[in-house]
């Protein structure tokens, strides 16, 4: 039997480029100093859960005003609040398990936490939207969702918030 040598692939990689070295460079886990930590911390400074869902719920109420408005339904305003409310409800419960002094126990502790407190939001926006008909009879569906949509998406304002803080720092 003739064997054939088997071909090695070889990926080209730029000149002093050293794949394995910088895989281990980016596993070196370096400790900061408590002055380096508070450095870091300014310049990345992290967003207030509950800043995150006041501002919801202000854009939720001033989203069922300007609903109840334009289509002139006192009931288009209410679905488009109680949509906000999916949102607000749920994430004022994780934000007040996430801030709790359990959930900083450890980090072992703080993943566990964070895994419970996200299903349980997830569960009570669920069941919120379940309830929607019993508690808004003739629940505006399209309101109700538009308002939930806007209302998670405020996660990306606190990012852009959390931006604009680092930058007007420097």
């Amino acid at each position: 039997m003739n064997a054939t040598p088997r071909q090695s692939s070889v990926r080209a990689t730029p000149a002093g480029w050293d794949e394995e070295e910088d895989e281990r460079e980016s596993l070196i886990f370096k400790r900061l100093s408590r002055e380096e930590a508070e450095a870091l911390r300014k310049r990345e400074p992290s967003v207030s859960p509950w800043r995150v869902v006041i501002f919801q719920l202000l854009v939720g109420a001033v989203l069922a005003v300007v609903t109840g408005l334009l289509t002139g339904s006192l009931l288009s305003g209410l679905s488009s609040f109680y949509g906000a409310l999916c949102v607000v409800v749920p994430g004022a419960l994780m934000a007040r398990g996430m801030t709790s002094r359990f959930a900083r126990l450890n980090a072992g502790v703080a993943a566990v936490s964070f895994m419970m407190w996200e299903f349980g939001k997830i569960g009570v926006s669920v069941v919120m939207l379940m309830l929607a008909p019993k508690l808004v009879h003739g629940v505006s569906w399209p309101a109700l969702l538009v308002a939930l949509i806007v209302c998670i998406k405020i996660y990306w304002v606190a990012l852009l918030w959390r931006g604009s803080k680092s930058v007007d720092e420097n």
